[in-house]
């Protein structure tokens, strides 16, 4: 007696998402051990079980890390001694803040980074 054409397609299917457990865990995991490390200095040991969710994709680490980003606009040279920030304003800004530049050096704003320097040539 043949086998119905669906059931056999079903055994098939089983079959392939079952072929995993052939394999040892520990090689899976290991297999696909990623060595990046992300902006927060995380890096995977590669027996750490936390990695079983690369299994079947794989682990993206952008390497653009956002304060390196951040870094590379200069400071902003400005006359006055206390300066606002808005981070671009409207919907894709955040609070306005207020920078107190009377101490020398660039200071930062809080939320996006950026960063004024008071001009004392004036």
């Amino acid at each position: 007696m043949a086998m119905p054409l669906a059931k056999s397609f079903a055994i098939l299917r089983i079959s392939q998402q079952l072929k995993y457990l052939s394999y040892p865990f520990s090689s899976i995991v290991s297999k696909n051990a990623d060595t990046k490390v992300t902006h927060t200095g995380q890096k995977f040991d590669e027996n750490d079980a936390r990695l079983a969710r690369f299994i079947d994709k794989e682990k993206y680490v952008n390497p653009h890390f956002a304060i390196d980003l951040i870094n590379s606009i200069p400071p902003k040279v400005v006359k006055e001694r206390v300066v606002s920030c808005d981070g671009g304003g409207g919907a894709l800004g955040h609070p306005k803040v207020y920078i107190n530049l009377d101490k020398d050096g660039p200071k930062a704003c809080g939320y996006c980074g950026l960063r004024f320097v008071l001009d004392h040539h004036h």
